[in-house]
């Protein structure tokens, strides 16, 4: 069979002819699995062999409604044969109809419309100088957050790994430990535009603010003229139960970035403000080429009205403390586990050990996690993930870890 058969559709290519064909013509900027995933449905994902995985990482984050959800199929199919895309010089209802969704579930305002986190974390922070005097340009962000890979994004992510050899970096950042306020307030000056923050950090290690923590950066804020941005890339649009993190702790950014489950699975990416700021970005100021397109619009829009229509904010709260429940206890019986943190369906396991032996312990077992800041396993399952579904991955994940080594080997 050749590739352009395989790419038809006739049947998939074996996993280890699709590794092959990568190795020969994709730039190896990603570790990847030797597997070749070929289809989804819900938190169900198979290969190319027919082997069936039990996901609770879908998709990065991106697939908080599971692989191919229903709503978000059925919207993309339909409008694929009606218009695929057209520049944002032209008016789009769905675009418009999209962005009035996304303010009546948070504060109001208006949206900007991308196609990543990074590229709605680059738009608030020249949205941030644009707003502010000419003379303010500093934004202070958070050591271990993580705001994308673009180099204004990559610069407000404070840690040294990510601008590892491709210095100089972009000038106008500082960084603060996260939770510390007093650091905070010795960072601003004449020059701060902005405090950047996510309200509860994912790469990081799905780290939890210190009580009044986001209290205390809105009062900084304020009392110094400054914007309070709020990076949801990976916490909004009902990943911790709430439409938006912020709501947890009725804390209210001036600026909110949204993307990875923003459209169900499909790209897309968005900036909300409030409509006094939105008014700073003028046209020719910024801009995305396929930002807001229609196929991105129906999907946003399918997504909001599936977890709607299946309760799925509510839903989701119930299957977290299922979660909560079964890793609590798992953590007594396991010496490795150092604490459990979860909001939601955003889950952290903090181990005592490297977590990258578990993950591929688990994917042998068809489960399917991830390991970030080197100990901490990340589960971000999808809010319609079965309770029987969530009951077989703990299964897999107690076996995996109460087996573990308990130093390397």
């Amino acid at each position: 069979m050749t590739t352009t058969e395989a790419s038809a559709g006739t049947e998939p290519m074996s996993s280890t002819d699709t590794v092959e064909l990568f190795q020969k013509y994709v730039v190896p900027n990603y570790v990847r699995y030797p597997v070749n995933l070929v289809r989804g449905e819900g938190s169900k994902i198979w290969d190319a062999e027919g082997k069936e995985y039990l996901d609770l990482f879908p998709g990065w984050g991106c697939n908080l409604l599971g692989h191919c959800p229903e709503m978000v199929v059925a919207a993309v199919q339909d409008q694929v044969a009606k218009l695929i895309h057209v520049p944002n010089t032209w008016h789009m209802d769905v675009q418009g109809e999209w962005a009035k969704l996304l303010a009546d579930r948070s504060f109001g305002g208006k949206a900007f419309f991308c196609n990543s986190g990074a590229e709605a974390n680059e738009a608030a922070i020249k949205l941030a100088r644009l707003h502010t005097p000419d003379e303010k340009y500093k934004i202070i962000t958070f050591l271990g957050g993580f705001h994308g890979r673009t180099y204004g994004a990559v610069t407000a992510t404070a840690q040294p790994k990510y601008h590892q050899n491709i210095g100089p970096m972009m000038a106008g950042f500082s960084y603060a430990p996260h939770g510390d306020l007093e650091a905070v307030r010795d960072l601003v000056d004449e020059h701060t535009c902005a405090i950047m923050i996510e309200p509860i950090q994912g790469e990081g290690g799905v780290k939890l603010p210190p009580e009044g923590f986001l209290e205390g950066l809105r009062k900084i804020a304020d009392e110094n003229n400054l914007l309070l941005i709020f990076d949801e890339v990976q916490t909004g649009c009902g990943r911790t139960g709430e439409w938006f993190a912020y709501q947890h702790f009725g804390v209210q950014p001036d600026i909110m970035t949204l993307a990875k489950s923003l459209c169900g699975g499909v790209a897309g990416g968005a900036l909300v403000t409030t409509s006094e700021i939105a008014d700073s970005l003028k046209p020719g100021m910024h801009a995305a080429t396929f930002g807001g397109n229609p196929l991105a619009a129906r999907a946003g829009i399918a997504a909001i009205q599936q977890i709607e229509r299946d309760g799925l904010l509510e839903k989701s709260k119930q299957v977290s403390e299922i979660f909560r429940q079964r890793l609590t206890a798992l953590k007594d019986e396991c010496d490795l586990i150092q604490e459990v943190r979860i909001v939601g369906m955003m889950i952290g396991l903090e181990l005592s050990v490297d977590g990258a032996p578990a993950v591929k312990a688990c994917l042998e077992k068809q489960l399917l996690i991830n390991c970030t800041q080197g100990r901490v396993i990340r589960l971000l399952p999808a809010m319609n993930i079965t309770e029987e579904e969530v009951h077989r991955g703990c299964d897999i994940l107690s076996e995996v870890l109460k087996n573990l080594p308990t130093t390397a080997e």
